[in-house]
């Protein structure tokens, strides 16, 4: 709750602050950072998501499969020790 009391006035006051700036940009006609958005900029564009989506799946399944893997030979190296005979009994 306390993080909550800070973070809201801290918010609502950086918003304040920063919205004379949206209002105050002259007009661009609707041009972006590249200009005019024809078909072609249109086109490339929806092609970089298609190819960018299946590509970051494909890279995060590949990270998490990894991880996983290194979880599961750290399990199987626990489980040897644990089992082992050195490591029971005591003095």
């Amino acid at each position: 709750m306390r993080r909550l009391l800070i973070a809201l006035p801290t918010a609502l006051l950086s918003l304040a602050l920063l919205a004379p700036l949206a209002a105050a940009d002259p007009h661009d006609g609707a041009q972006g950072w590249v200009g005019e958005a024809n078909d072609v900029i249109i086109t490339n564009a929806g092609f970089i998501l298609i190819a960018f989506f299946p590509l970051f799946i494909l890279t995060m399944s590949l990270l998490q499969w990894q991880l996983d893997k290194r979880k599961y030979a750290r399990k199987a190296a626990a489980n040897v020790r644990a089992n082992d005979e050195v490591w029971k009994g005591g003095w």
